[in-house]
C-alpha cells in the first residue's frame, strides 16, 4: 500500500502540476476556452468571470498538485484534490457525451486531447484523488510540519504572481504555432494522407483470391487475365491526414482581396499589429508608440500594417481618431487571438518566420528593433 499511495500521489501531483502550470502561464488562453463554455451553455452573461476563473482554477489546481506531491498540509490538500477531481469528471462526462466544445482545454495549448480521452484521463486521476483522500493521515510531508504553511503560502503567491505577469506581458512558453521561430506557412500546411491501394483479385477456377499493389498486378497477361477477375479493394494508410495546425487565418483588405499568401512570402523583413478588437485595445499604445514605428519603419521601406477582426467601418473610425497612416487588414477575431495574447500586440516577420514578439507595454522604438533584428 505504501508504493501504491506513493504512485497515486506522483501520478496525481505531476499532472495537476502540469495541467495548472501550462494554464497559469496563459491565462488569457484559459479565459478565452472559459468564454467557449459559456457561449456552449448559453451563459454569455458569465463572459466577465472568466478571466478571474481562469486565474483562480489553474492557480488552485497547480497548487494542490504541489501539496499532495510533497505531503503539504493533507487535511486540506486531500479534501481539494478530491472535491476538483468530483466536480470536474463529471462534467468532462457531459462533455465527451455532448461535445460543446472541441477541446477541453484541460492542458492549454500545450497539449491537446480529445474529449473522451480527457474523460479517461480524469479517471485515473480521481482513482489517484481517492486514494490520497482515503490514506491522508498516514502521509507526512517531505519538509517540516511546521513550516507547511510558509511553503503552501509562497507556493500560491508565486503561482498567481506568474500568472499576473504572463497576463501583463506573454506566456513565458508559447506553445501556440504562432511562437517565435516558427514558420508560419508551414503551419497553415496540412500533412497530406499517404496510403498503398492494393486490387483484390479472385481466381475463375479456384475461388482464391489474390492482392497486388496497385501499380503492379499482371494485367497485360493473357493467361492470367483469363483466371482472374477483379473483386475489391484495400487502403493501407501510412500517413493519416493532419490538419493544419492553424486553419482560420487569413489576410484581406477592404476590397476582398486575399492577401495572405503576398503578405507571408515576403522576404524582407515586416511588421504586423494584431489588435483583435478595436473597442477594447489600448488606444493610447497607438498614439504613443505604435505610429511613431510605423512611420520610422515606413521611412526605411520596411511594411507595416495592423490585423484586425473589427469591420471596416469601426477600422475608419479608428483610424481617423487616431490618425494611422498606414493600412488595416481585416482576420478572423478568434485566429487573432491565438497570435499574441495582447491587444494591440506586434510581431516582426520575414519570409513568413516569426522574428519577434511584443505585447503592448513592451513596444519597442525602431532603433531598439533595428539593432537586434534589421541586420
Amino acid at each position: 500500500m505504501k508504493y501504491l499511495l506513493w504512485t497515486a500521489r506522483i501520478l496525481f501531483g505531476l499532472v495537476f502540476i502540469f495541467s495548472g502550470f501550462v494554464k497559469v502561464i496563459d491565462p488569457l488562453g484559459s479565459a478565452y476556452k472559459f468564454q467557449d463554455y459559456f457561449l456552449a451553455f448559453e451563459t454569455p452573461w458569465l463572459f466577465p468571470t472568466a478571466l478571474p476563473l481562469s486565474i483562480l482554477m489553474s492557480s488552485l489546481e497547480l497548487v494542490i498538485g504541489v501539496a499532495v506531491l510533497m505531503g503539504l498540509k493533507m487535511r486540506y490538500s486531500a479534501w481539494g484534490a478530491l472535491l476538483f477531481m468530483g466536480f470536474f469528471t463529471p462534467l468532462t462526462l457531459y462533455i465527451a457525451l455532448t461535445d460543446p466544445v472541441p477541446d477541453c482545454g484541460c492542458f492549454g495549448d500545450a497539449i491537446i486531447i480529445s474529449n473522451w480521452d480527457t474523460f479517461y484521463k480524469n479517471v485515473f486521476i480521481l482513482a489517484a484523488a481517492i486514494l490520497v483522500f482515503v490514506y491522508r493521515k498516514k502521509i507526512r510531508p517531505l519538509w517540516s510540519e511546521t513550516k507547511d504553511w510558509y511553503l503552501v503560502g509562497a507556493t500560491s503567491l508565486m503561482v498567481v504572481g506568474l500568472s499576473f505577469y504572463c497576463l501583463a506581458y506573454l506566456p513565458i512558453i508559447d506553445f501556440r504555432p504562432w511562437k517565435v521561430g516558427n514558420d508560419i506557412r508551414e503551419k497553415l500546411t496540412p500533412t497530406e494522407e499517404v496510403a498503398d491501394t492494393y486490387l483484390i483479385f479472385e481466381n475463375q477456377e479456384t475461388g482464391e483470391t489474390s492482392e497486388y499493389p496497385v501499380n503492379d498486378y499482371p494485367w497485360d497477361d493473357p493467361e492470367w487475365s483469363a483466371l482472374w477477375t477483379y473483386k475489391d479493394q484495400r487502403r493501407e494508410v501510412t500517413q493519416p491526414f493532419i490538419e493544419a495546425p492553424i486553419t482560420n487565418f487569413y489576410i484581406e483588405d477592404e476590397f476582398g482581396f486575399d492577401l495572405t499568401e503576398p503578405i507571408l512570402y515576403e522576404e524582407d523583413y515586416q511588421f504586423m499589429v494584431v489588435a483583435y478588437n478595436l473597442e477594447t485595445t489600448r488606444a493610447k499604445t497607438f498614439v504613443r508608440k505604435i505610429n511613431p514605428l510605423a512611420l520610422e519603419a515606413e521611412n526605411h521601406g520596411y511594411p507595416f500594417f495592423v490585423l484586425t477582426g473589427a469591420s471596416f467601418e469601426n477600422i475608419d473610425a479608428f483610424r481617423h481618431e487616431y490618425q494611422t497612416p498606414y493600412p488595416f487588414y481585416q482576420s478572423d477575431a478568434i485566429a487573432l487571438k491565438t497570435i499574441i495574447r495582447s491587444n494591440p500586440g506586434l510581431l516582426l516577420l520575414k519570409d513568413g518566420v516569426v522574428i519577434a514578439k511584443w505585447p503592448h507595454r513592451r513596444i519597442p522604438t525602431f532603433n531598439q528593433i533595428s539593432k537586434e533584428y534589421l541586420n
